[in-house]
């Protein structure tokens, strides 16, 4: 075997980056033999979005496709993407669930852990590096790799000692935006080499375009490992492809060994696959922008933030939510953009562009975040900001996980009292994502449809196979009118509030009422909570008054403008 290892990410960060995380199991497994005859370091294969994406968008069992995938590529370690006391989640959860997911994921397939914190703080990661351990699996440690006013080459080596101390078997220098200048990956791995003495993995996307001469520049200092895509889906906000720097490397010192003719075929494989989902593939993640040197938008959150746009109807908006981000990462004391870190900082730059005014809506996890609810930010914390986030409530230094109690066997008793779980992987998925997991096991998921919806539908009535709802106005009242080609069902009008009831600033999901018809409300008052863009936000009051009338039933999916509530 060559002197530079590979970790492929075809099947994991290669489609976050660039499919929004859609690839199913079923396009995975004709391919799965013959990546396997390869001889990569690694697959990466699991966590990350993956998990989310399965059982939100594709009804898919993501431990059904770790198993799938380990007993088709029997002699590759598979890789995940752990994000530390997050796992594969958006919140912190609590130490026993930590473990029991490691426990799990490796029973079930994991053999290498990759694991890191959004904020860098070595607290968040400490559980599940130990849980990773006690099961003899691989842990790779992440150092989270950024630049900002506080982030320098010395912190991130410092970081990596830690981590080595931990009992870490190799590092990965995760430089999810393409932010690393060649010369600067060059310093990187060299200082990292210098004060420890295990494998380093440098991890970039092509978003700036510099990633493969980086790449070069840390084979130079020494690194072991670089992780690419195959080429139809590599570039672009995904990595360098495999075949191109298997070819750049080799007759060098760093050659990896690695059969091009085989990688040639596998890349013919993808070539066919990516015409398939074409209706998910955006020009915008595949283009090379420099930018993101200036707003370090990493490729996966790139992707899903053109998704989150085109879902809030505001492509329109694009540059100016980029423009944003930026000066939201520097309110929020300069987070590395990573997940949830990354969706914690776009999120909020999208409500502060489509709201109009900035933190006007501010979601549970960015006053999480702020509350030091993720662990310690970076940097300092707009003060100005911060008082207006947080209103009254304190915020706290302590390891965030220290203030939750165990959460697995009362998650297990929930799940379990609704009948929708069978195994310990259910509960977990349960205990993950509580609001789309009872959808996903109760069998009423449903795949997600690739096609575009085409013009004729709207000429039929029909959009996605659902009647076309419009909003109509008479005499002042508002009215839901549904329109649908003969022979297929549609529901009755329904009446709706006047003009002045409680809207929704965003497309969504109502995932629970804060209060019910006949409830005493003020201005300002949240009233509902809304999971828009993998966060939950809450939907306000409008006025003083009383709850005369809920409109919108748990569970429904909303548009910008549409009424919940009217109060009297």
């Amino acid at each position: 075997m060559g002197k530079v290892r590979i970790t492929e990410t075809v099947f994991r960060d290669a489609h976050q980056s660039l499919l929004a995380t859609r690839m199913r199991t079923r396009d995975m497994l004709p391919i799965a033999e013959k990546l396997d005859e390869v001889g990569f370091f690694s697959m990466e294969v699991w966590g990350g979005a993956t998990f989310d994406s399965c059982i939100r968008y594709l009804n898919e069992d993501p431990w059904e496709r770790l198993r799938a995938l380990k007993l088709a590529m029997p002699n590759t370690p598979l890789q995940m993407l752990l994000r530390g006391q997050n796992l594969v989640g958006y919140r912190h959860y609590a130490d026993d669930l930590v473990v029991k997911f490691v426990e799990r994921a490796a029973k079930n397939g994991v053999d290498i852990f990759r694991i890191f914190d959004a904020v860098n703080d070595i607290r968040n990661m400490t559980v599940a590096i130990k849980a990773a351990k006690d099961m003899d699996a691989h842990v790779q440690g992440c150092v989270c790799y950024t630049t900002s006013p506080v982030h320098s080459i010395g912190q991130f080596t410092k970081m990596a000692v830690e981590l080595a101390d931990l009992g870490c078997d190799s590092l990965c220098i995760k430089d999810m935006a393409g932010l690393i200048l060649p010369h600067d990956a060059y310093d990187l791995v060299a200082s990292m080499k210098e004060e420890t003495d295990i494998p380093i993995d440098l991890h970039s996307h092509c978003t700036s375009g510099m990633a493969p001469m980086s790449f070069l520049f840390g084979c130079e200092a020494g690194v072991d490992i670089l992780d690419t895509a195959i080429s139809p889906l590599g570039w672009g906000t995904s990595h360098p492809p495999t075949e191109s720097m298997v070819a750049a490397l080799e007759g060098t010192p760093y050659e990896t060994g690695l059969d091009l003719k085989l990688l040639t075929e596998i890349k013919r494989y993808f070539e066919k696959l990516m015409e398939v989902y074409a209706p998910l593939f955006n020009p915008i993640s595949a283009r090379v922008d420099t930018n993101v040197l200036v707003y370090q938008v990493p490729g996966g959150m790139l992707s899903n933030l053109v998704s989150q746009l085109v879902e809030q109807k505001a492509l329109d908006k694009y540059e100016e939510v980029l423009a944003e981000i930026p000066r939201v990462r520097e309110d929020l004391g300069y987070p590395p953009l990573v997940t949830p870190t990354s969706q914690i900082v776009g999120s909020q730059a999208v409500l502060n562009v489509l709201t109009g005014e900035r933190y006007k809506a501010v979601p549970k996890e960015v006053k999480d975040y702020v509350k030091g609810l993720y662990g310690r930010s970076p940097g300092e914390i707009n003060p100005k900001i911060k008082a207006e986030i947080l209103e009254d409530e304190e915020s706290i230094d302590v390891r965030p996980a220290d203030l939750l109690a165990p959460e697995y066997e009362k998650m297990k008793a929930e799940a379990e009292g609704k009948g929708i779980v069978r195994t310990d992987e259910d509960v977990l998925t349960y205990a993950l994502y509580p609001q789309v997991a009872e959808k996903f096991l109760k069998g009423e998921a449903k795949e997600e449809v690739l096609k575009k919806a085409a013009s004729a539908d709207l000429q039929t009535g029909v959009i996605g196979g659902k009647p076309a709802a419009f909003n109509v106005e008479v005499d002042g009242e508002a009215y839901l009118v549904k329109v649908a080609a003969a022979g297929i069902s549609v529901e009755a009008a329904e009446p709706k509030a006047p003009k002045d009831g409680v809207t929704v600033p965003m497309q969504g999901v109502i995932i629970r009422y804060l209060v019910k018809k006949g409830d005493k409300v003020s201005k300002g008052d949240a009233v509902a909570v809304l999971e828009a863009m993998k966060m939950e936000n809450n939907v306000s009051a409008n006025k003083d008054g009383v709850i005369a009338e809920i409109y919108a039933e748990v569970g429904a999916t909303v548009s910008p403008g549409d009424i919940l509530m009217s109060i009297d």
